[in-house]
């Protein structure tokens, strides 16, 4: 394994490399760091390099005087993609890390070769309604979150602890606040797979309609396949929101679309 630190828009954002082969650019999810990944890392990392992230404030990359958003984070990764000396690379990220990887691919077509988005929607209603609830909550519960292993991990490695509460209340507004990204998933041109578990915090409809903008669903691919289209969809069985980023069924099924 190889870290470091990249200079990108004011952060020093924090990387880890693993494997060799293909860039593949990880993203974990809200609350998370690279040592989230780790399952995902085991089995990708046998046939492809792996570069996963800290993003703002998460991990070992400390907070800056900037709001968290999907588009900014995005710029990061894109310039980190530079930083490394990569002309572009493929993109993976899960639940808010899925939100900044998508709009790596809308923001910076070029830097993206293969796209993989993992439990997110395209629209705030894709969510189920207590789900959103949930998140509007989020910022008045630093107390009880500092009783959490979100905490406890948090403390751990982050360069300043005590960012912990601009944490909770960045990652509350920027999950909490109404979004829809129609328009720019169906004018995006990067072949992309969805994968979700079959019993996400997305709403099973909403799944076929993130498909349905990327091109899939539309029509028979026909008997040899030549009406295809380029994205993919994976619902994995017997999982939760919460349990597929460390699914092996979700590396067995991304490793066949890269």
């Amino acid at each position: 394994m190889k870290t470091g630190y990249a200079a990108v828009n004011g952060l020093n954002l924090y990387w880890e490399s693993h494997g060799q082969g293909e860039p593949l650019i990880l993203l974990h999810g809200g609350f998370q760091s690279t040592s989230s990944c780790s399952k995902v890392i085991d089995a990708l990392s046998k046939s492809r390099n792996i570069i996963a992230v800290d993003l703002q404030a998460h991990g070992r990359t400390a907070d800056i005087e900037r709001p968290m958003r999907y588009q900014s984070m995005a710029d990061d990764i894109a310039a980190l993609i530079q930083v490394l000396g990569f002309s572009s690379a493929d993109v993976m990220g899960y639940s808010l890390g899925a939100g900044v990887a998508l709009w790596t691919a809308i923001r910076h077509p070029g830097s993206v070769r293969k796209l993989v988005v993992v439990s997110i929607p395209f629209r705030q209603d894709g969510w189920y309604p207590e789900v959103v609830a949930a998140m509007k909550r989020m910022s008045g519960m630093v107390d009880r979150l500092k009783e959490t292993p979100i905490y406890t991990n948090y403390v751990a490695i982050a360069p300043k602890p005590h960012q912990f509460p601009a944490l909770i209340k960045k990652v509350s507004e920027l999950v909490s606040t109404e979004f829809d990204w129609s328009n720019e998933v169906a004018a995006m041109k990067t072949p992309a797979m969805l994968v979700f578990a079959d019993a996400d915090i997305v709403r099973p409809s909403h799944m076929a309609q993130f498909y349905e903008l990327l091109g899939g669903g539309k029509k028979d691919p026909g008997w040899d396949g030549s009406g295809m289209p380029t994205a993919r969809l994976a619902i994995l069985p017997g999982l939760t929101h919460y349990s597929l980023f460390s699914s092996a069924l979700l590396a067995a099924c991304v490793e066949t679309f890269l």
